[in-house]
Parts: C-alpha cells; sequence; structure tokens
C-alpha cells in the first residue's frame, strides 16, 4: 500500500526537498508518494515547518506521525489539535553545522580577529592572546547540538563546561545540572555559548542575577533562542563591562526591528539566524527513517515530550 506523505513546510522550501526526499524514501525501500496538496483523511505522514502550511491538524486523522524540519518545536508544540505524534529534528548535518558556527564565532572572539584589523596607518598593537587551554567555554543545553559542538571544541583544546536542566554525562567536558550547577557554570565562562531549547524554564536564563555571575569581561554567544536572553540586562552588563561582546544570532523578533538596540551598540554584532540550516539532504535521511520505523512500528527517533516542550 502507498504511503502518502504530505509536505506541509514553508513552502519556499518544496524545491529543496522535492528531489532529496523522493530519494531518500527510495533508498530506504518505501513506496511513498510525496505532495503538497493531498485530502486530508489520506495523509499517512506530515512534513512541517514554521509557517507551514497546517495550523489545524484535526482533519489529518490517518497521520501516523507530524515531522518537524527544524530543531526547534515551540511553534507547534502547544497547538492543541495536533494529537498525533511529533518529531524534532535531529540530523548530522544540522550538529556539523552549528558546531561549526560556534566553533569559528568562539575562535573570532578567543584570538581577538576583530581587533586585529588594521583601519589606519599607525594603528600598529602587536598582542599575544591565550592559548585555547586558557579559555574556559560554557555551553548552556547538552542536547544534540550542544554535545556536537562540545567535542569540537575541545578538539581544538578549549576546556568546556556543560550546563543542561538534568544531568548528562559527556566524554572530557565537565557536566554540572540544577540552579546551583547553572551558576558554577557560568562563574567559569570566559566564553559562554547558549543552545537550549525554548521552553517556560529556560526563557530569560540569561538575565541581570546570572549575567553577574559570568566573569567581567566575558563574551555571549547565542545560536540557540532568542528568548533565552533578557535584552535589557544584557545591554545593561554591556554598558558596565560585565559582558565585554556579544555575538546574537536569534532574537525575540526576526528580522531584528531596525530600532532595536542591538544594531547600534559597539559590542554587539548581529547574525542572521544562520548558526545552523537544516540541511536537506541530511534531513530527508531521517524523514525517511522515521517512516520506515512507523511502518514497521518501530518507536520513532527524536519524539517531542509534550511536558518539557522538546
Amino acid at each position: 500500500m502507498t504511503i502518502n506523505v504530505l509536505f506541509a513546510a514553508n513552502p519556499d522550501r518544496w524545491e529543496m526537498y522535492d528531489a532529496p526526499l523522493r530519494q531518500a524514501f527510495e533508498a530506504a525501500g518505501l513506496d511513498a508518494t510525496l505532495g503538497r496538496d493531498m485530502p486530508p483523511g489520506q495523509v499517512d505522514y506530515i512534513v512541517y515547518s514554521p509557517k507551514g502550511t497546517i495550523s489545524d491538524f484535526t482533519p489529518y486523522t490517518r497521520a501516523k506521525a507530524v515531522m518537524n524540519l527544524w530543531a526547534g518545536v515551540e511553534s507547534i508544540v502547544g497547538n492543541e489539535s495536533l494529537t498525533q505524534p511529533l518529531t524534532r529534528m535531529v540530523d548530522e548535518g544540522l550538529s556539523v553545522g552549528m558546531a561549526e558556527w560556534v566553533t569559528g564565532h568562539v575562535m573570532r572572539h578567543h584570538l581577538g580577529l576583530d581587533l586585529d584589523v588594521l583601519r589606519a596607518p599607525g594603528d600598529w598593537r602587536p598582542r599575544t592572546p591565550p592559548l585555547a587551554r586558557n579559555r574556559p567555554v560554557t555551553i548552556l543545553g547538552l542536547g544534540q547540538l550542544g554535545q556536537a559542538a562540545a567535542e569540537m571544541l575541545r578538539g581544538i583544546g578549549f576546556p568546556v563546561t556543560g550546563w543542561s536542566r538534568t544531568h548528562k554525562d559527556v566524554p572530557g567536558v565537565t557536566c554540572l545540572s540544577g540552579e546551583a550547577g547553572l551558576y558554577d557554570a557560568l562563574s567559569r565562562a570566559m566564553i559562554v555559548v547558549l543552545l537550549l531549547p525554548d521552553t517556560p524554564a529556560t526563557r530569560n536564563i540569561l538575565n541581570p542575577d546570572s549575567l553577574a555571575r559570568l566573569p567581567e569581561g566575558a563574551v555571549v554567544l547565542n545560536p540557540g533562542r532568542g528568548t533565552l536572553i533578557d535584552d535589557d540586562a544584557l545591554l545593561a552588563a554591556l554598558d558596565l563591562g560585565q559582558v565585554s561582546h556579544a555575538t546574537l544570532d536569534v532574537f525575540r523578533q526576526e528580522p531584528l526591528p531596525e530600532d532595536h538596540p542591538f544594531w547600534a551598540h559597539p559590542r554587539v554584532t548581529v547574525t542572521p539566524h544562520i548558526a545552523a540550516e537544516t540541511r536537506p539532504d541530511t534531513a530527508s535521511q531521517v524523514i525517511a527513517e522515521n517512516i520506515r520505523r512507523g511502518e514497521a512500528g518501530e518507536p520513532f527517533l527524536y519524539l517531542v515530550d509534550r511536558d518539557r516542550g522538546y
């Protein structure tokens, strides 16, 4: 029997995913029909992303799962019409892409590359940065993305501390958890990287109190979620020198409004939500594997816990 897969992700992603999904279905041995317009009662699986084509999942009575193309599910997890199993995207391309972005910007700040750009004759001020082993990095969030970033940074020689709400064991990483563990992790961080999901428990995790726990002059990198930071508190910490620089890839409102203070602040670098994009080739393989599992009666990969929000 043919499996009907509805592509209900953002319409501008269709051309990117059409061929890779069909190829992944074939490689997985799935007799699957992929389309953007199917009678709801005939749909077996839904491929979804924020700003997709579905907001009411009630008519999709036959659907066995809704599979999100993004790692974040905060825009859908609270949808009361969604009663089907929901999976989030965890794939190698996403993890490696995030680890590379994090490593690139950690190295940028570690080496002081912004400072080394000479803008005028005579502006010749040689300096020697510390070695990586003398620049502690803390990663808030030890999921798939956080662990990938930690592994890459450890490979260069950075001492890495990781914090998560529940305790994790990651080889070579000092793993902390709980409120006391959070303050300990922040107190070690010359560079802190935010890779937590957006949940009620993580919103504004960087606030006046937690920012004060950082060593003076620490650097903040946020490729995770814009809601993790209290914007006003971060701006105050930057003005005081408690934080020397913030490189931000995600924001509460995107695109970042033109009048937002981040644009004009000399110690803030804004990047346009590019830290880790889902790659169609690797993501399609994850989608195909989950459909294969659904058809075989096996547990889905990366099933979202609705109570935890991710």
